[in-house]
């Protein structure tokens, strides 16, 4: 076994990114930026067809802490990495404090906001569960001058939040062109049955869930009902937020990781991910360059089949909890 964490052999793990398809670019030794474009693995959105690259970014966490600083060129680099090796699809929220108007500024003033794929959300729905349909107009249009474009790709209804008053309002908007697709979120188990009733009756395009390999709720009923009904699904909080890292901390890679092309961690969690086929893009969220472009080559070369993906969760499995 060779000992690689996320912290460690991250220039082995981009560096040698080119090895991992044949004839496929890598990444720039510089550690931000390629001569071309990462060759990231992509999905189709089920009910267009429009592909995907399957790693994205989150704006949530370390990225929603920093865009509350005064200093953000290190988000500039996040994202600017990002689209320089292939990456596309930004997620954010007006709740995740300033990433949302950080990054629109950031994108415009680097000239790459016509090339993000932006994924936000919407959500006034009070303690009482209900919406105000003419505040959450107003979030909307308040997203719409954020991030500087007249079509967003997507808006999900986040967290359940009203999903009548708030669905209505982006069924609107789709069916005007102002928004491209529409969707609803959560990462909160007991909202599941929520989200899967809107699954099974609204016409959304995608739906955001948490799913992880110490997560795998999600399993059991909400992606193979986003299977069945052609809905895509973007992967929030693919590491438990640090959970995971703080698990498995220094332990070395196993041999196995080599089968599917990982050479760090972060990259073997994202691609047992990106092994379930009803998985779009998963998210992570970052606010340091070098992990974006980790995170990328989670998104490059083999991933694993049904039967390493179990075996994958049982040594998690098998690790002690994270204290």
């Amino acid at each position: 076994m060779v000992l690689m964490t996320r912290r460690e052999g991250l220039g082995l793990a981009l560096g040698g990114a080119a090895s991992l398809i044949a004839g496929g670019p890598g990444f720039a030794a510089d550690g931000k930026t390629a001569d071309k474009a990462a060759s990231l693995l992509t999905r189709a959105i089920p009910g267009t067809g429009e592909r995907l690259p399957v790693i994205g970014l989150g704006s949530s966490a370390t990225f929603s802490q920093v865009a509350r600083s005064e200093e953000t060129t290190a988000l500039r680099d996040v994202l600017t990495t990002m689209v320089a090796n292939g990456g596309t699809v930004f997620d954010t929220a007006p709740s995740y404090g300033a990433s949302e108007e950080v990054a629109g500024r950031i994108a415009q003033d680097a000239g790459i906001s016509d090339k993000l794929f932006w994924a936000t959300k919407v959500n006034v729905a009070g303690r009482g569960g209900k919406a105000d349909p003419d505040e959450a107009r107003a979030q909307i249009e308040q997203s719409f001058l954020r991030i500087g474009k007249p079509k967003i790709d997507l808006i999900q209804v986040h967290n359940v939040g009203d999903p009548p008053a708030q669905l209505a309002i982006l069924k609107a908007l789709k069916a005007a062109g102002r928004v491209r697709y529409i969707g609803i979120t959560s990462t909160f188990e007991e909202q599941y049955p929520t989200l899967l009733s809107v699954m099974r009756n609204e016409p959304i395009d995608f739906i955001g869930v948490d799913y992880a390999v110490d997560n795998r709720d999600a399993e059991a009923t909400i992606l193979p009902l986003a299977a069945a009904r052609k809905i895509g699904v973007l992967v929030y909080a693919p590491f438990g937020r640090t959970r995971l890292f703080r698990r498995i901390g220094d332990r070395p890679l196993p041999d196995w990781a080599a089968e599917i092309d990982a050479k760090t961690w972060a990259q073997v969690l994202l691609k047992w991910i990106i092994g379930h086929s009803a998985v779009t893009v998963v998210t992570p969220a970052t606010s340091q360059a070098k992990n974006m472009l980790d995170n990328l080559g989670g998104g490059i070369g083999r991933v694993p089949d049904e039967a390493l993906r179990q075996r994958i969760g049982r040594f998690i499995d098998a690790l002690p909890q994270a204290s």
